[in-house]
């Protein structure tokens, strides 16, 4: 895969800092899309998925996309006696932004070998009765992955889907505080005792773009330590 561009949005902490050190290391050329531009160890591009005209913006300064990762995202509680805001800011910035970016490296991806990942969550494979919004953005972010990936097959271009579920970010961190639970209370709820890594979760990205990889597509991929497993 040396000498492939591949663009990361949300590359600049967390799950999607992970996912383009790992991505640099299989050969790739990584540019990191976040709305704010950081000193960091990959070329850095501002860009605000919510907005398609930063977007467009993104994409169009661009000689080729030979991959795209949607990591770019928000997470939070929402209470639907609450204020509508959170509602449309969770729908904005995981589902409409992976969208926006889909539509705009398109022209970009190159036949047969192109490749898109999208970062969804295991909350786009079942429900939690506080977080209808991100529950629902993350629904449509799978839903979505589904159709373009049999939209773009005739191109040779995979799309698929990666759902991590407690990942050990500081996002992560921040969510256990505002929840009020701890850390060693998630791990035990995971059948393998531990929260995933980011670096797991970029593993699972690296091998979705590998050539052998070229005929899986549409899939909704769980990175979450066998929680779903328990699941009826």
């Amino acid at each position: 895969m040396s000498g492939r561009i591949a663009v990361v949005t949300g590359g600049t902490r967390g799950i999607g800092a992970a996912i383009a050190d790992r991505l640099a290391g299989e050969g790739f050329r990584v540019l990191v899309a976040a709305r704010h531009a950081t000193e960091g160890r990959h070329e850095c591009r501002v860009c605000d998925v919510t907005d398609p005209g930063s977007v467009r913006a993104l994409f169009g300064a661009l000689p080729r996309a030979d991959a795209l990762v949607n990591c770019a995202g928000l997470a939070g509680t929402n209470a639907l006696d609450g204020d509508d805001a959170v509602w449309h800011a969770m729908i904005a910035a995981n589902l409409h932004g992976t969208y926006y970016c889909c539509k705009a490296a398109l022209p970009l991806l190159p036949d047969g070998i192109g490749r898109i990942v999208n970062i969804a969550s295991v909350l786009g494979l079942r429900g939690v009765p506080d977080q209808t919004a991100y529950c629902a953005a993350k629904h449509g972010v799978v839903g979505f992955t589904r159709a373009l990936a049999l939209a773009l097959a005739p191109r040779g271009i995979t799309v698929n889907a990666v759902c991590p579920g407690w990942v050990d970010t500081d996002m992560a961190r921040q969510r256990f505080t505002e929840l009020g639970i701890s850390a060693d209370a998630i791990a035990a709820s995971v059948p393998t005792g531990r929260i995933v890594t980011p670096e797991e979760v970029a593993g699972a990205v690296a091998w979705l773009l590998r050539p052998e990889a070229g005929s899986i597509t549409g899939i909704a991929l769980p990175v979450e330590g066998g929680a779903l497993a328990a699941a009826p």
